[in-house]
């Protein structure tokens, strides 16, 4: 929102500098982005007065000027502009001028042996817009030249200064001068000197179709006002072009400019269009029944103002006329219904549309104007009939037109409803003020000067107020604590004491973070790279039961996950595709579940080891190596054993996702972790992966849980051995598909309190050994308190021999 000070003053009475002004309203939300100083485009350019105009005698195009500028002696100054000539009021750039708006600085000078001692400017060497080619002639932009040596500033309506805003969402009303000049009479307690609104105007209901009429009501209003007597041929005055201007926006002519001024002096967006325009396309007589609206056809072809031939869909909003789109609802209007030179009569329109139904059509065409813009903001529907009734009143200056009558589709809004605002409330809310004598609390007077200020008008009760807020302010100052927030804004929040914790603790991650952030450390230690992918999929048919979002943006990102490894999955397809050896990727993040109206979040960890480790060939001589199956578990298992957790793992057939033969489930304290195992063949085939693809996925609750436990982060000082070990090797012949996972669990079992570690150093199959048999040999190692001879350790030994015996038929292999 560009804001010039010379409009804003003419609303409220402005005696703070531009900077001081500036840092108030960045404090009080609305932050300013720039500082456009006009006046620096005329500094040092005065009104001039061309005396005598001859030709150069070395040039053709140029001309030498004597030129009075007020001193005692007039300027002589080369000028190559086609209309130059005596008898011509002129800007002149002194010597030592400098002109912003195309570089320069003016400096004295010879131009083809004539002395030169300044510069006769066009208005585009001012930063003004100009259809007139050559230097700008004063008596053309001015009834009454001012006098030689006077500054220009003034005249071309560049003493002025522009403040560029930037508007949140929630404060549609800063799309307004009206609204920005309330913030400064809050702010500084200025006087506001605002135009009269008339809020209920008299009108007539719009019999419109019934499809049109459910559209118009879920925007809230729509009016039309056909007014005669028009002349579209008419400029707009030097004033309020340049109101527009430093807007923003290009002056057209009196109609539609009238519109855009009420549109940024209120907020309000109207439209125009050209009556007999109307009729002509339709090919019928328009009445206000006559418009409507209705989503697009698709297909449906659309030219707008700005000339551009669109292609609509069933996205966009068109309001019609005879079923004939004729403007983008809330974006723009059709170049055939708009006003032109021959337009006598209009109608204008001026509407109050959904700020979703707005921001639809405006993507589904790619356009955003001003219009949009605001109305995507959402704007109160109570200024909607009155901005009407202001742009004919200011019409109405300008031509001698007929007001034939107005029309409205939809309810004009109530009175605003009072909130309570209590005493109590606000100070507990936002405590002491901070002031020279000490703490003390917001006084009543200040209270309401802040609410007054801003156009709230204020009921006294013993608890109170009752305030009601003025029409441009009630969407964002409904409840009590939206008041309280305006009155701590326009104060200050810097003056109100701190509540801070008695006393002051650091903070600090409490365990699970400390562990949660030792994991992805020491996950990213094994070689795997953590990433983020997005927690919002698109629909599936293996899994119907997707939760769907009340609000998605693309169809693809319109569902809660249930998993984490589709995702990585297809992060790995597109890395390897690039073309990259191999993807170690892994993911903390929640997946979701249950219903829309019972959602169960829940943490997983999950990671795919999918080929060749990145910048590993240097330790194969170059040659690529693929993880093996053990490669890949092992990694899981550094990570494991840095948090003092020991895994088992149980053979798994049953996920469909993993190979059936080459699948753990792992087994932490118990019960169930989660699962290790290559990737299922059918799954590598069919998005054309390498074989050597591995995919973990643990719950992670269940993980953290386990290595918080107390006695895992509190080191223990175990003491060195003083006595040697003694080391048996054991070799049986079990069941091909046992686990050696077990075979270990129960050799530790029964090899208590003497043996001290197990480990498997061989696996042998054969056909000698049997039918579905297989050899694994342990190496046990045992140690005491004391030197162990042969008959401490052959006991023990024994009792490990036969509860493998027992538990899973082993055979000792000879």
């Amino acid at each position: 929102m560009r804001v010039s000070l010379s409009w804003l003053n003419q609303l409220v009475q402005v005696d703070e500098g531009v900077e001081d002004l500036a840092e108030r309203l960045s404090m009080a939300g609305f932050e300013v982005e720039d500082i456009d100083d006009l006046r620096a485009r005329a500094q040092g350019v005065v009104v001039g007065y061309v005396q005598r105009c001859e030709k150069h005698p070395n040039a053709d195009k140029l001309s030498v000027c004597q030129v009075d500028v007020g001193t005692d002696q007039p300027l002589q100054i080369v000028c190559g502009a086609p209309n130059v000539r005596a008898e011509l009021p002129v800007p002149v750039a002194m010597v030592g001028a400098v002109l912003p708006a195309v570089g320069l600085t003016i400096k004295a000078g010879e131009l083809r042996g004539v002395t030169s001692e300044g510069m006769i400017c066009s208005l585009a060497e001012l930063g003004l817009d100009s259809d007139l080619d050559g230097i700008a002639e004063l008596d053309r932009l001015t009834v009454a030249v001012p006098t030689t040596g006077t500054p220009v500033a003034a005249l071309l309506g560049l003493d002025d200064t522009v403040l560029d805003l930037a508007i949140t969402a929630n404060r549609p009303d800063g799309l307004s001068m009206v609204g920005i000049a309330r913030e400064v009479a809050a702010l500084t307690g200025a006087q506001l000197s605002l135009p009269s609104l008339e809020l209920q105007p008299s009108h007539q209901v719009l019999d419109c179709d019934q499809e049109s009429a459910v559209a118009f009501q879920k925007g809230g209003l729509y009016s039309l006002t056909l007014i005669e007597g028009m002349d579209g041929s008419r400029p707009s005055a030097s004033w309020l072009k340049q109101r527009l201007e430093r807007a923003g926006i290009n002056s057209v002519n009196a109609i539609v400019d009238v519109t855009n001024h009420v549109m940024v002096e209120q907020g309000q967006p109207l439209h125009a269009f050209d009556a007999d325009a109307l009729e002509e396309l339709t090919g019928k007589p328009v009445v206000a029944g006559s418009f409507g609206l209705r989503q697009a056809r698709p297909g449906e072809p659309f030219t707008g103002l700005d000339d551009r031939d669109l292609i609509l869909d069933a996205k966009a909003q068109v309001v019609t006329c005879h079923d004939l789109p004729i403007a983008l609802a809330g974006v723009m209007g059709s170049r055939d219904s708009g006003v032109s030179a021959s337009t006598k009569r209009i109608w204008l329109e001026s509407a109050m549309f959904s700020p979703a139904a707005v921001r639809a059509t405006a993507r589904s065409v790619g356009l955003r104007t001003d219009a949009s813009s605001r109305f995507e903001k959402g704007l109160p529907v109570d200024l909607t009939l009155a901005c009407s009734v202001r742009a004919v009143e200011m019409l109405s200056q300008l031509f001698d037109l007929v007001e034939r009558g107005r029309w409205v589709s939809g309810d004009l809004p109530a009175v605003g409803q009072s909130v309570l605002l209590r005493r109590e409330a606000l100070q507990k809310l936002l405590g002491p003020l901070q002031t020279q004598e000490g703490s003390a609390e917001l006084d009543d007077a200040s209270i309401e000067r802040c609410l007054t200020a801003l156009g709230c008008s204020l009921t006294a009760t013993d608890a109170g107020w009752q305030v009601v807020a003025p029409p441009s302010r009630r969407q964002d100052l409904h409840r009590e604590v939206d008041l309280i927030e305006e009155v701590a804004r326009l104060t200050g929040f810097d003056r109100f004491e701190a509540h801070l914790p008695d006393p002051l603790v650091p903070g600090a991650l409490s365990a699970r973070q400390q562990a949660e952030r030792r994991i992805r450390q020491l996950i990213s230690a094994a070689g795997l790279q953590e990433i983020t992918t997005l927690s919002l999929v698109g629909a599936s048919e293996q899994e119907p039961d997707r939760i769907a979002i009340s609000n998605p943006l693309l169809t693809e990102t319109s569902f809660l996950r249930t998993n984490l490894w589709e995702e990585l999955l297809q992060v790995c397809v597109r890395n390897l595709k690039t073309p990259q050896p191999g993807c170690w990727v892994f993911e903390i993040g929640n997946v979701f579940g249950g219903s829309a109206e019972a959602v169960e979040q829940r943490g997983l960890l999950a990671g795919m080891i999918c080929g060749e480790r990145r910048l590993e060939r240097w330790t194969s001589s170059g040659k690529p190596v693929m993880p093996t199956y053990h490669d890949a578990r092992g990694r899981l298992t550094e990570v494991m054993q840095a948090l003092h957790l020991e895994l088992l793992d149980q053979r798994l057939t049953s996920d469909e996702r993993l190979h059936p033969g080459r699948a753990a489930t792992l087994v932490l304290e118990g019960r169930p972790l989660g699962c290790f195992g290559q990737l299922h063949p059918v799954l590598t085939e069919r998005h054309g992966l390498p074989d050597a693809t591995y995919l973990f996925e643990l719950d992670l609750d269940r993980l953290l849980d386990a290595a918080t436990r107390s006695n895992r982060w509190v080191p223990g000082f175990k003491g060195f051995p003083t006595v040697p070990f003694s080391e048996r090797d054991l070799a049986v012949v079990v069941d091909r598909d046992c686990p050696a996972a077990e075979l270990i669990q129960t050799i530790r079992k029964a090899g208590k309190p003497l043996l001290e570690t197990v480990e498997l150093i061989d696996r042998f199959e054969a056909d000698q050994l049997g039918d579905n048999k297989a050899s694994q040999a342990f190496r046990l190692r045992y140690r005491g308190k004391t030197t162990l001879k042969e008959n401490d350790v052959q006991p023990v030994h024994d009792k490990v021999r036969q509860a493998l015996e027992q538990r899973f038929s082993a055979e000792l292999r000879s």
